[in-house]
């Protein structure tokens, strides 16, 4: 296994290399560029060139993707013209830690993105735990009973759930629960619109739980459709073999040959897409947190994408990039664990 893990690592290297190379060619070939925000606003004459100059935007797009990845401190930077070498806009680099600054906030984008962070983990990580206490159940029960009255009315729902748009279901739940349906006690609507807690008030868990209810739902809504019917599929497969027929002919109780026996191996493909999800719990839900107004990275990469703000949406991309690729690793490792077959030796 450890030969295993260290040949993916080394593998990562170039696939990464080749990832930042696509992301930073596409991003900064798109039209209008970085400064398209400021000519809105009738800037000063020359204004634009000496923001290019101090953001080295001025310079080739291969010599732009140099400094961004191994940083400028290497070269000579001559920011006023005068011929003497300064420190100011001196940057090391990705490959150390430096991922620029914000052109929007001026801050560095590490400290932006660290800011933002834990309040994505802490939406998406509570979304992806409600739709594996949901989902795992109701995908095993619709399997064992299939073509039930249950599993008629679970697959209708499931359609449902993956046919609507994840930004309707979301403006239809602010419709419902903030706008028509009131608190009968208090008169005020039943559910906050948005946001991680009330203002000004205090830390209270039912005011974070109220504030959780309506973006989890949104959010949790399409995975536990396509996390049960995918379940309920892959658990068909499974209950005929011969070794749950053994188990159930050794006497186990059927929970035990369900959940210790069959679901055991049908997890396996879900691990899978568990893997491919598992960036949204950095990366964040766009429309969830641009919806209901939460601070996270999936709003914040919103809004840099209609600023322009390239360090930043080059920060996002290149981070998502590296822990998808963790995830696919943590999932092969995972696979190994389910099924005492697999073996990386």
């Amino acid at each position: 296994m450890g030969h295993y893990i260290t040949r993916r690592l080394l593998q990562a290297v170039p696939m990464l290399f080749l990832v930042s190379v696509i992301l930073f060619t596409l991003v900064n070939i798109a039209p209008g560029g970085p400064m398209a925000g400021l000519t809105r606003s009738r800037p000063k004459p020359g204004r634009i060139e000496m923001l290019k100059h101090q953001f080295g935007l001025d310079k080739p797009l291969p010599m732009q993707y140099v400094i961004w990845l191994i940083g400028n401190d290497w070269m000579k930077v001559d920011a006023d013209g005068d011929g003497v070498a300064e420190s100011r806009g001196e940057r090391r680099g990705i490959l150390r830690g430096d991922f620029g600054f914000s052109y929007r906030t001026r801050r560095p984008v590490l400290d932006e993105i660290m800011g933002r962070l834990p309040n994505t983990i802490y939406l998406m990580s509570i979304t992806l735990i409600v739709v594996i206490l949901i989902a795992i159940p109701i995908g095993v029960i619709s399997a064992v009973k299939q073509y039930s009255v249950f599993d008629i009315i679970v697959t209708t729902l499931s359609f449902m759930g993956q046919a609507i748009p994840e930004f309707w279901l979301g403006m239809i739940l602010l419709i419902v629960f903030y706008a028509w349906l009131d608190n009968p006690f208090t008169g005020k609507p039943l559910l906050p619109p948005g946001g991680m807690q009330t203002l000004d008030a205090g830390f209270s868990i039912g005011d974070r739980i109220k504030h959780l209810i309506l973006p989890v739902t949104m959010g949790a809504v399409g995975w536990v459709a396509w996390y049960s019917r995918f379940l309920r599929s892959s658990m068909l497969d499974v209950i005929h073999q011969h070794y749950i027929t053994t188990a159930r002919a050794k006497g186990l109780a059927e929970r035990a040959v369900l959940y210790r026996h069959a679901l055991r191996n049908a997890a396996i493909p879900l691990v899978t897409m568990f893997a491919l999800d598992f960036p949204y719990v950095v990366a964040g839900s766009v429309f969830v947190e641009r919806i209901f107004s939460w601070p996270g990275m999936g709003r914040f990469f919103y809004q840099s994408a209609e600023k322009r703000d390239y360090p930043v949406l080059m920060a996002i991309l290149i981070i998502v990039a590296a822990i998808t690729f963790a995830a696919n690793l943590m999932a092969d490792i995972v696979y190994a664990f389910l099924d005492p077959r697999v073996r990386y030796d």
